[in-house]
């Protein structure tokens, strides 16, 4: 079992959760007195694991922030090309050291240490398991043979994210924690998170976020009770803004549709441009106040 640990700051702008077309360029910035705060580092622990028993066990990488760990627990479901792929794991460690300098005037997110316009939003733990069973889909195969991979896999990430949901619950709750889960995916992973709310009879999870996510029915997301927020680009083809729509029509269980004007597929965790950067940027605002004020402020 190998560990590692890293050390991220980053910086975020404000933004709008509400369901609209966001410009490029949109966002703006504000700068705070001392800029260099030492405590916008977060220290987080990696560590492998093998979760499960016998022919059901899963790898993983459990992601943890060992400063000012809120002991809230999130499960990240990765695109086609799997857990070990390295943009995952860095969105993952983000994640879990949630301890980022942003102002947010749209959404009031102000809480925590202030200091000037600055607000600190804290998380905690991060389960990113292989759906796979280390057979991810890979670039240089020929797309001939995706369908039939996509549909023997998709049986088997079904079954490894089960496994990751009864891990974290055996963990968590064993821990003392009473804190309800967040779900997060992108593109294959963001269209499981539907799945995965949709069939939480027992109530873990408190919300999700759907970054482009594939496959998405809205009948299916229909039957979701939790808060979801869906993030997209309205260039990008494999996840309809249409559909998106739809289910904002209906308003599912509170959900969120934000989408991104000119941003393509991948966007988010897979920046191909400086455009697709900033607006990345701004995205993971996004999601950091959604799960700042889904699963971190206590609810009256």
């Amino acid at each position: 079992m190998g560990l590692t640990s890293a050390i991220f700051m980053a910086s975020a702008v404000a933004t709008s959760s509400n369901f609209v077309l966001k410009p490029q360029l949109a966002a703006f910035h504000v700068q705070t007195q001392d800029d260099t705060d030492e405590e916008a580092c977060e220290l987080v622990n990696g560590v492998e694991l093998s979760i499960g028993e016998g022919s059901d066990s899963v790898a993983a990488y459990l992601l943890t922030a060992v400063k000012n760990n809120n002991g809230i627990g999130i499960l990240l479901l990765s695109d086609i090309f799997g857990f070990e792929e390295s943009s995952t794991r860095d969105f993952a460690y983000r994640i879990a050291c949630n301890g980022y300098k942003y102002v947010d005037y749209l959404l009031n997110c102000q809480i925590g240490s202030i200091k000037g316009l600055r607000v600190r939003c804290k998380m905690g733990s991060v389960l990113l398991p292989d759906l796979f069973n280390g057979d991810p889909w890979q670039k240089d195969r020929p797309m001939s043979s995706f369908d039939p991979w996509l549909a023997t896999h998709t049986q088997t990430a079904i079954k490894n994210i089960t496994t990751s949901i009864k891990w974290m619950v055996d963990e968590f709750f064993a821990a003392g924690s009473s804190k309800k889960f967040g779900v997060i995916g992108f593109c294959f992973g963001g269209g499981k998170v539907i799945d995965v709310l949709s069939n939480d009879n027992n109530d873990y999870f408190a919300l999700g976020v759907s970054f482009y996510g594939t496959r998405i029915q809205p009948s299916v997301a229909a039957k979701i009770k939790v808060p979801v927020l869906y993030i997209t680009g309205d260039e990008d083809p494999l996840c309809s803004v249409q559909v998106l729509e739809e289910i904002d029509r209906d308003n599912v269980g509170g959900s969120k549709v934000v989408v991104f004007k000119g941003r393509g597929h991948g966007f988010v965790h897979r920046p191909a441009s400086a455009e697709d950067d900033q607006d990345a940027e701004e995205a993971f605002t996004i999601m950091r106040n959604w799960l700042h004020n889904g699963l971190v402020v206590e609810k009256k």
